[in-house]
């Protein structure tokens, strides 16, 4: 630290008049920055009922600069979010299978890095509590600057008053320890891991539900890709009949009512197919959000293989029931949520205990004094210290117990909680399984039923033309034939769909398969 300066100013020196302007100024800023937290408002909408319009250097519209902003309530565009991010190395002319999609939607859904960032912030919270058990050293550094000016009672020798102006910096080094705390670090540590091995355990959990979520919308995708498909066939189908009718009304033995009748069931026909197709677009619209890419992607999805499906399944026994429980993720979750409020308790109990720790600090400064006419004076100090201390809060109002009354109910709601979930687990497992057996028999009576419809039609068709039956026959037996086509359809691909949902409720769903009957 250095003090410097004495400085002399004749007793006659003439009066300031600048001072009261200073003053007068002084004034005035304190109030323009009391007004300009006022016209801070001016920002905001002027009224409840009109609209908002921006700055004109916030306004880009991306649109021309004769283009005025839509008027009403309207925005201000931003240019940068109308640039939807595209998903790159996809080949829209390739057929990618069930396992090529998932792989995408691993690679592309957000809700991945959302799990591996919520993983990673929980093994951090581990080392941030770990690092509690180290000495914390840090250095600092003070510096200041002090001005004094002393009045003389007596003008001596032309000096009528002394100046000292003060400045100095002052490094330190300090250090702080907590030996012994009664296990709270240990606790709250665990009580970490716990959570992160949870958290990593959510992130695979996030994986299964993408192969989930993929698989799901691939088989209503192909269910209504299919149904499209038998549209155009029920079309067709309609049409022969619409062409036998005209050929016999050429030869003279049809009515115009069976025209009539004929040409509705075309109309119908085709209405049909205009649904189909919609349904189609919208189920491939769901298909890629399962995948977390932009809905413009273009890609070719294909078809899956046509497998034979089993009569019914062995029914699940109680022994895989609980296999299943005890890998289900959000149950072993759940579990080390437990675990973690028990060490929660454990550290709230600890406040109540004794806590040991270490001081150190060690500091090194330098003085000069000046004052003009006197010899300069000037001092360096060096200062040391070590300081151990046995901290114990004896009164707190009650706020140490209420914290651990806290910490149990936690632990007993997570308990709970683990509790609800296995039951609500065993029950999704069970109507899994009653799903997929009730889909898999739905398929098999389906199946009898389009090799009957078909029978039915092709008869109603062959008599119809040879004229011994009736156009209304042959219609019916066209839709009835549809309806039981579209029947199977659906039952045989609800299967697949059931049998992924079976397979990922029992925590089996862990790599990405084209078909979970096999």
């Amino acid at each position: 630290m250095t003090l410097t300066a004495a400085s002399k100013r004749p007793d006659t020196a003439p009066p300031r008049p600048h001072q009261g302007l200073r003053g007068l100024l002084a004034v005035l800023a304190v109030s323009s920055l009391t007004a300009c937290a006022d016209m801070a408002l001016d920002r905001a909408p002027v009224s409840a009922h009109t609209p908002w319009q921006p700055d004109a250097d916030r306004i880009k519209t991306g649109t021309p600069a004769d283009t005025p902003p839509a008027p009403g309530f309207s925005i201000p565009a931003v240019p940068e979010l109308g640039k939807v991010p595209q998903t790159a190395g996809i080949d829209p002319e390739k057929p990618l299978s069930l396992p090529e999609l998932i792989d995408i939607a691993q690679r592309e859904h957000p809700d991945t890095r959302l799990a591996w960032n919520r993983a990673r912030e929980a093994a951090l919270a581990v080392g941030m509590v770990e690092a509690t058990f180290l000495p914390m050293l840090s250095a600092s550094v003070i510096g200041g600057y002090q001005r004094t000016r002393h009045p003389l009672p007596n003008n001596i020798a032309g000096v009528s008053a002394i100046k000292t102006e003060l400045s100095g910096v002052v490094p330190a080094l300090s250090l702080g320890w907590l030996l012994f705390d009664f296990g709270q670090r240990a606790a709250l540590r665990d009580a970490a891991a716990e959570l992160s091995f949870a958290q990593n355990v959510l992130f695979n959990a996030t994986h299964q539900k993408i192969i989930r979520d993929v698989t799901d919308q691939y088989y209503q995708y192909n269910t209504a890709r299919m149904r499209t498909l038998l549209a155009k066939d029920t079309l067709n189908n309609q049409l022969q009949v619409e062409k036998a009718v005209l050929e016999r009304q050429k030869a003279g033995v049809a009515t115009v009512i069976e025209l009539a009748l004929a040409r509705q069931a075309v109309a119908q026909a085709k209405l049909k197919l205009v649904e189909s197709q919609g349904l189609e677009r919208n189920t491939r619209l769901g298909l890629l959000s399962a995948l977390g890419v932009s809905p413009t992607t273009r890609l070719t999805v294909a078809e899956p293989e046509q497998r034979a499906l089993p009569a019914a399944l062995d029914p699940l026994t109680t022994e895989a029931i609980q296999n299943a429980l005890s890998r289900r993720p959000d149950l072993v979750a759940g579990h080390a949520a437990v675990k973690a409020a028990h060490a929660g308790v454990t550290a709230a109990e600890a406040d109540f205990l004794p806590k040991v720790w270490l001081g150190a600090i060690a500091a090194h400064n330098r003085v000069t004094f000046d004052v003009v006419g006197l010899p300069g004076l000037s001092q360096t100090a060096t200062s040391r210290g070590v300081l151990v201390g046995v901290t114990l809060p004896l009164f707190d109002g009650g706020l140490r117990s209420a914290r651990v009354q806290e910490a149990k109910m936690r632990a007993e709601n997570a308990q709970t909680t683990l509790a609800n979930q296995q039951k609500t687990a065993v029950r999704e497992i069970v109507a899994a399984e009653t799903l997929l057996q009730t889909t898999l028999e739905s398929a098999q009576a389906a199946n009898e039923l389009v090799a009957t419809a078909g029978t039915a039609y092709s008869a109603a068709m062959a008599a119809y033309q040879e004229g011994v039956g009736t156009v209304t026959v042959a219609i019916e037996t066209a839709s009835q034939l549809m309806t039981a086509k579209q029947a199977y359809t659906d039952a045989w691909n609800a299967s697949r769909v059931a049998a992924a949902n079976l397979a990922f409720v029992m925590g089996e769903m862990t790599v990405p398969k084209g078909d979970w009957l096999r």
